[in-house]
């Protein structure tokens, strides 16, 4: 941080001072502005009590900041009444004291000081303050409140995103610190977050509707329902739409009964008919878990037939880890890991890299069972087949570990939140 730096508490309270020294008021907030993209915000204004009333003081008109005072550069000052301007917040109403996230650790942080640095004569605002002490030290009384140098958790602004959804011109945008967050990562600060700060990050994350969809795959269900209890059965839709098929189905019976039916019926009809065929199974046997998605080819296929197969897919690339070969009736002939395509020679047949002792299951077996088999076999995905030995579906293994994992790990850890 630069050598001339001042906290906002101590800021905050202190006198305002004309040039000459005569007081005209006392400092409530300081005001900065938002939307700089990556540049640290920079101070725009002093909000004043003058004569009782709320005045501005722009920043062409402060001469020095410091802890016992804030002097303006003349003696006469012809100040509006404050009104706040697009884009603008107030940092101790706004900002001290709530929380912020920290998208480095990708975890929520409490502003208990926020730090202002001059540079080239004119101050911004550097960073937080996440340390107890600095909240401690805040809530002493003012004179009381020594300048510190040293900054026991600060966590400089580029590094932040902060809430301030109740001010509509400066809420949290989908920027480029946010976006860079895996949608697991985003999800973990929503099941840490309130309600409101949880709302105004998937509001953020909703401008990118892939984005929104992945990160409602990661939330759980208690999370997943509070978000979409107040949205439309067509925005609903919308967002199942996106899921993966075996995400969409267990989000649907999640929601209100009266509810599922309409939204069901809202859905593109490829992606109804996958939801309704997994909706038959039992949730807790390998086709309610399984993906209805995957790459298939013939059994006369070669590895370039395979990877063109493979490149024209639109399946992610996480559930992408085998691709499977069928005879002409759909019966699976057997899996080939994509590393093995990758190696192997373009007109080699797809038959040569089959792994024949690798297991499949049927639709009707449960999870301990799925869970045996692919750590005895070191999988990552297996494919389920019907009576007729049909592939319809793919297990993979974070599906399986959802399931066997405690319900409430993630806050048994403390995710998300310093």
């Amino acid at each position: 941080m630069p050598d001339d730096t001042l906290h906002l508490s101590s800021l905050v309270g202190s006198p305002l001072l004309d040039s000459s020294g005569k007081r005209l008021g006392r400092v409530e907030d300081v005001i900065a502005r938002l939307d700089v993209g990556d540049r640290l915000p920079p101070v725009t204004g002093l909000l004043a009590r003058i004569a009782g009333r709320d005045m501005f003081v722009p920043a062409d008109r402060i001469a020095h900041l410091e802890p016992a005072a804030a002097r303006t550069s003349t003696t006469k000052l012809n100040l509006a009444q404050f009104e706040r301007r697009p884009g603008e917040v107030m940092l101790r109403a706004d900002v001290l004291g709530r929380s912020l996230i920290n998208v480095n650790t990708a975890r929520l942080v409490r502003a208990n000081e926020v730090e202002l640095a001059c540079e080239s004569g004119a101050w911004r605002v550097a960073g937080i303050e996440a340390g107890a002490g600095a909240r401690m030290r805040r809530l002493l009384p003012r004179r009381f409140r020594a300048q510190r140098s040293e900054h026991e958790q600060f966590v400089p602004w580029s590094e932040t995103e902060p809430f301030v959804g109740h001010v509509p011109t400066s809420r949290l945008h989908l920027g480029r610190r946010l976006a860079r967050l895996h949608p697991a990562q985003i999800a973990d600060l929503v099941e840490a977050a309130s309600h409101q700060e949880g709302e105004e990050i998937m509001q953020a994350v909703g401008q990118d509707k892939e984005l929104e969809a992945d990160v409602f795959e990661e939330l759980d269900d208690e999370h997943q329902i509070e978000f979409l209890r107040e949205r439309s059965d067509e925005q609903v839709a919308a967002v199942l739409s996106r899921m993966a098929s075996d995400d969409a189905a267990d989000l649907l019976l999640e929601i209100d009964q009266d509810r599922r039916i309409p939204i069901l019926n809202l859905l593109p009809a490829a992606d109804q008919r996958k939801v309704r065929g997994l909706l038959g199974f039992n949730p807790s046997t390998a086709g309610g878990v399984m993906n209805p998605d995957f790459v298939s080819v013939s059994d006369h296929a070669t590895v370039t037939d395979a990877m063109a197969a493979v490149r024209a897919s639109e399946i992610p690339s996480s559930q992408t880890q085998s691709v499977y070969a069928v005879d002409a009736a759909g019966r699976l002939a057997g899996a080939v890991h994509l590393a093995d395509l990758i190696r192997a020679a373009p007109t080699q047949g797809v038959l040569a890299l089959i792994d024949a002792g690798a297991p499949v299951v049927s639709a009707e077996a449960d999870v301990p069972e799925i869970a045996r088999l692919m750590t005895d076999y070191n999988l990552l995905s297996m494919p389920v087949v019907d009576a007729e030995g049909r592939i319809i579906g793919v297990l993979s293994v974070d599906d399986v570990l959802e399931l066997t994992l405690p319900a409430d790990w993630r806050r048994r850890y403390g995710i998300a939140r310093d």
